[in-house]
């Protein structure tokens, strides 16, 4: 969510060496190595034009989106860029890298200790359901109790379940990780057959170091996973998130009788390319799908500014590369009837103000390449985000303050949904069950020594239950990035509510103009702290103390920590 939106709450990250800009970008590439960019075709230009172009300049074409003009190219050419660049076709070009990336704790996920882990964030159309309205609630799920989160925008048996559950035609997109679509609260509501992964597992980065590992550590030994895979664990929070059924195992989501609909555009290690980012919001477009959740953010630069005078001149053109295609995606998505639902990040800062980036680029697409500090302006977007149409969405805790680490900022945020805030106690001390709890791979659950021999949770952030012999899995974290799927099951209950049948894909279809409008009118409204500046105070569990100040901006209908307000389901739906 800066990034995939999560938080780095409790997790503990390695600090990247720092150089200066001139440092940064070393060689483009040795001569006769293949590079791979990602060319971004001119808005209305002839696709063969700039076919050709790229082919001129030495390039060729592994991959192309025709719906946006976006094309993955491979070539040994050192002086690309600059070849294609000059060709009226093409707009810009860029290493073809992340444009985002999963919670803080990413790389570490197979090494993550008990202590500072999982309260942080680590990212066809069946016959419609029967309308609820009317009748009596269902049986609350066994783990129901746990959902404080389901509880703080009224998703359960005595609110919005009682009146609309969702509608099994009414598609939800999760761009993510990927989907663990075995996961018996997940199955249930999983559309497989327009499920899709857009990636391809990355071994190493440029300078070596390890990204998703090697392709023979994977049990088929192959770098392109199936479309029901998650081995991250952050795609399957989001979807049980949004659309965990009602069936008497484990928790329900805001909308347990909708699709999900996994559009895998995220690496194993939580990194997101653009040419798969862009791939999954116009796929999710021409399918049908209704509305899509983001949670994370652009890599490697968590702010793309096209002015930056602390960036090289190819650096602020592949930032500008970057904005347009992303934005160019999600106006296709827009225009085509899906509601675009993004996670506000977790970095605790406040968008519409100065401030100072050291972690970028924090990817190395080409040899040499390492992090260096800038300063960061407003005019600066992180993407999605930011984008246009994008509903933006802060996080908050039990209390209903903002979460710590949930950025904000008055004009930014658009609405508030629960993400989870494991210090919002009383006494500012640690509790992993004042996260969120969904879903969560039982795979990785065994890979990651979390359980005992007879399958028991050995660590606190994952909570068993079972239903006769069928038992599952769930864990708890903390992010925007868990925020952001609250938000977008309740505009799936909306379309669900007020949509009119979608004769082209089937199920139902709603604008997403009025979506919003739903979504943002029947919030919460949620005014500023008094006073203004609110204080965070965080008792660490290494004994230390950490406070940060968050001034709130704005007024009662709208302000920089809550937007419109928290998201409230039964108001949603009634």
């Amino acid at each position: 969510m800066r990034r995939f939106i999560i938080t780095a709450a409790v997790a503990t990250l390695t600090a990247a060496a720092l150089v200066p800009p001139a440092q940064a970008r070393q060689a483009i590439a040795e001569p006769g190595a293949e590079t791979e960019y990602v060319v971004l075709y001119k808005e209305g230009a002839n696709p063969a034009d700039a076919q050709r172009a790229i082919k001129a300049a030495g390039g060729s074409i592994v991959k192309e989106n025709t719906a946006v003009g976006l094309a993955t190219v491979t070539t040994t050419n050192t002086g690309f860029v600059q070849a294609v660049s000059g060709a009226a076709s093409i707009e810009g070009s860029a290493h073809n890298r992340t444009i985002g990336s999963v919670p803080t704790a990413r790389k570490a996920a197979a090494t993550r200790s008990a202590n500072e882990v999982k309260a942080v964030e680590k990212a066809g159309h069946g016959a419609p359901a029967a309308s609820t309205h009317g009748k009596p609630a269902p049986a609350a799920e066994p783990l129901s109790e746990l959902q404080w989160d389901m509880k703080q925008i009224r998703a359960t048996v005595e609110g919005s379940y009682r009146y609309q559950q969702g509608d099994r035609g009414v598609l939800v997109g999760v761009i993510d990780t990927g989907v663990d679509g075995s996961h018996p609260d997940i199955a249930p509501n999983f559309n497989s057959r327009l499920s899709r992964n857009f990636t391809v597992d990355v071994p190493v980065d440029a300078n070596g170091a390890e990204v998703d590992g090697p392709c023979e550590a994977e049990p088929d030994r192959s770098c392109n996973d199936p479309a029901n895979v998650d081995e991250n664990d952050h795609g399957t929070h989001v979807a049980s998130s949004i659309a965990s059924p009602i069936n008497g195992l484990g928790i329900a989501g805001v909308a347990p009788k909708v699709s999900i609909v996994n559009l895998r555009a995220g690496q194993d290690s939580g990194y997101f390319f653009l040419q798969p980012s862009v791939d999954a919001l116009t796929y999710a477009a021409d399918v049908g799908v209704d509305v899509v959740n983001m949670s994370y953010y652009i890599d490697p630069w968590l702010f793309n500014c096209v002015d930056n005078p602390a960036d090289s001149p190819a650096d602020r053109a592949e930032q500008a590369t970057v904005i347009k295609a992303t934005q160019r995606a999600l106006n296709y998505a827009h225009a085509r009837g899906v509601t675009l639902v993004g996670a506000a990040g977790n970095a605790g800062s406040d968008y519409t103000k100065e401030i100072t980036d050291s972690s970028s680029p924090d990817f190395a697409g080409v040899p040499g390449e390492l992090p260096y500090e800038r300063t960061i302006s407003p005019s600066c977007v992180s993407m999605p985000a930011e984008g246009v149409h994008v509903i933006s969405v802060a996080s908050t805790g039990i209390s209903k303050r903002k979460s710590y680490y949930s950025n904000y900022g008055n004009g930014y945020i658009d609405i508030a949904s629960p993400g989870g805030d494991v210090y919002d106690r009383p006494d500012n001390t640690r509790d992993v069950t004042r996260a969120t709890l969904s879903a969560y791979p039982r795979a990785l659950a065994e890979e990651r020594g979390e359980l005992n021999a007879d399958g028991t949770p050995n660590v606190d952030y994952v909570v068993r239950s079972c239903r006769g012999d069928v038992c599952a899995y769930y864990q708890y974290l903390q992010g925007t990035s868990m925020a952001s799927p609250r938000a977008a099951g309740v505009a799936a209950l909306i379309v669900s509510r007020f949509g009119v049948p979608d004769r082209a894909h089937g199920g139902k279809k709603l604008a997403p103009a009025v979506v919003e409008t739903v979504l943002k009118a029947t919030a919460t409204r949620t005014p500023c702290p008094t006073p203004r500046a609110y204080e965070y105070t965080r008792h660490l569990s290494d004994g230390t103390t950490n406070v940060t100040t968050h001034t709130c901006e704005g007024g009662f209908l709208r302000n920089g920590f809550y937007g419109h307000g928290i998201v409230d389901a039964l108001r949603a739906v009634r």
